[in-house]
């Protein structure tokens, strides 16, 4: 469209001057270029690596996850920047891009759809910023980029154990003798909470007198405050725990660099239990589970098992539910999720009648 630029006062631009910048305006135009935005444009254009620190620094206060959070800049440090870190950020083209992704693309082709993802909203933003004019090229790089194999591009979820291997499971665990990590793995199956969630309880989020634990929204993945109710089981653990507390936190981890001798209580400075711990336990037991599987056996014994309303399973998870059951939210629901997991927890410690369980339609 038709754009008007001003070339200055009358009173401080001579009639050359004014012809030597409508010659200049005129070949931007010609070059296919915006000459508003490039009259807008800063005029030194950072480097990537500069634009995507800056971006992460604005956003990465929105990444929950500590762990998401320094991967994020982590893999830009290990497969972009020693490779375009020091491109002008407006000169990032496909061949850029490619040159950082395609050596990992079939060999770690999680890592590199997620590096690509990264590169992409660094564009974007440099867009955004008017460092570059072109937007991220994401269509041509799908044509370019390999295809990936099935097996390569499936997306490997996390091992679940079937429900009805769990009773003995679960009475194997507890002959196993007293140890945190066993502890916290139990809580978090009765509980079918998220491993970060178990690992990072404190004590001031239990009520044992109303039987909830309610965990913060900054430790949810959702970001919204949640309420568990704690079967008797639940509860028993936590108080059990009450005789090792040295901490903050309920199930501590072992302070590093020194081994405790049996017996010996933890140090008041713990840090929190390692998600490794949970999963040595499992190998530890010669089971292929990951501990954040025991969050799909709930949701399979649940479905098979009980009548349970899916938003009333849902909100056991802390899985967002939208449409009119979102309704149901402001009311939590906990006497229906309380009857679940105290229904979950019977199951669990193989009870007689603990198979077909009845929870009811929501009000």
């Amino acid at each position: 469209r038709r754009r008007e630029i001003g070339l200055g006062p009358l009173a401080d631009v001579t009639l050359a001057d004014a012809r030597e910048k409508a010659r200049e305006l005129r070949a931007c135009k010609a070059q296919g270029k915006d000459p508003v935005a490039e009259k807008r444009r800063p005029r030194g254009i950072p480097k990537f690596e500069e634009v995507a620190r800056e971006r992460y620094d604005l956003k990465s206060a929105a990444l929950k996850n500590d762990k998401h959070r320094k991967q994020w800049i982590k893999s830009l440090e290990i497969y972009v920047f020693p490779r375009i870190g020091q491109y002008s950020v407006d000169a990032v083209d496909e061949d850029a891009i490619l040159a950082c992704i395609k050596p990992i693309w079939l060999e770690k082709h999680e890592t590199a759809r997620r590096v690509m993802q990264r590169i992409l909203k660094t564009l974007d933003y440099a867009k955004g910023k008017k460092y570059r004019d072109d937007p991220a090229p994401r269509e041509s790089l799908s044509e370019i980029l390999p295809g990936v194999p099935a097996d390569v591009a499936e997306v490997k979820h996390h091992a679940a154990m079937p429900y009805r291997d769990l009773p003995a499971f679960m009475e194997r665990l507890r002959g196993e003798g007293y140890s945190v990590g066993r502890a916290a793995l139990e809580f978090l199956i009765l509980t079918a909470a998220r491993s970060g969630e178990v690992r990072g309880a404190r004590w001031e989020e239990i009520d044992e007198e109303a039987k909830t634990w309610t965990v913060p929204a900054e430790r949810m993945k959702m970001g919204k405050e949640h309420v568990v109710p704690l079967s008797d089981r639940a509860l028993a653990v936590v108080k059990h725990q009450r005789e090792y507390r040295t901490s903050e936190y309920i199930f501590p981890g072992q302070k590093s660099g020194r081994r405790r001798k049996h017996g010996e209580p933890l140090p008041k400075s713990a840090p929190v239990l390692s998600d490794m711990t949970l999963l040595k336990v499992l190998r530890d037991m010669d089971e292929p589970y990951t501990a954040h599987g025991f969050r799909s056996s709930f949701r399979d014994w649940t479905a098979e098992q009980t009548n349970t309303p899916n938003h009333v399973a849902e909100l056991a998870l802390a899985h967002a539910v939208g449409g009119v059951e979102a309704a149901y939210r402001r009311a939590e629901l906990i006497e229906k999720r309380r009857k679940l997991m105290d229904a979950w927890a019977a199951y669990l410690s193989g009870l007689k009648g603990a198979e077909v369980v009845e929870i009811g339609a929501a009000a």
